[in-house]
């Protein structure tokens, strides 16, 4: 009986150590940091920085919680409701980095940026974004001209074209179903 005690005394000290250890390893994974080269970044992280000598000379790449006003290196995840608003073609070393802004109505979001969920673009600036282009995002409405090339959102169809709306890219009027 004394020894069926201790076992289950035991058993319970040991989940509790591991409990204890498994929250110190998730506190630890919610700060940012230093990573190696190929470790996979967390989601909603970005990489911000580049330590080419690193890890013995295998680089390192420093993860962060993303958040509005941040620059990300080049090759960085996007992040889910935000979009790349300029670029600094020497950030992260020499790698390039992307600021990132939370997607609003009337933002210019870098090209190559992802078009936001539930947003069309309205016109085309060809030398934003550090010469990369750029493009308005707005909340569609009815009478709004969107650029070719955005998809239609639901709820609204095509009525009109101009070859020459969003500065030479042409663009689609679009009115209510």
């Amino acid at each position: 009986m004394i020894g069926a005690i201790a076992l289950i005394a035991t058993a319970m000290l040991a989940g509790t150590a591991g409990t204890a250890a498994a929250a110190e390893r998730g506190s630890q994974a919610a700060a940012a940091g230093w990573a190696c080269s190929g470790t996979p970044v967390p989601p909603l992280y970005v990489t911000t920085d580049y330590d080419r000598n690193g890890c013995n000379g295998r680089g390192a790449w420093y993860q962060e919680p993303v958040r509005d006003g941040i620059w990300a290196c080049s090759g960085s995840t996007l992040a889910p409701g935000y979009v790349y608003t300029d670029l600094n073609r020497i950030g992260c070393n020499g790698q390039g980095s992307w600021y990132h802004e939370r997607v609003r109505d009337g933002i210019w979001a870098c090209s190559g940026s992802t078009l936001a969920v539930g947003y069309v673009y309205t016109d085309l600036n060809r030398i934003g974004c550090n010469g990369q282009g750029s493009w308005y995002h707005q909340l569609p409405h009815d009478s709004v001209w969107a650029c070719s090339g955005a998809p239609i959102p639901p709820g609204y169809r095509t009525t009109n074209h101009d070859r020459n709306g969003c500065n030479g890219q042409g663009a689609w009027y679009l009115v209510r179903a």
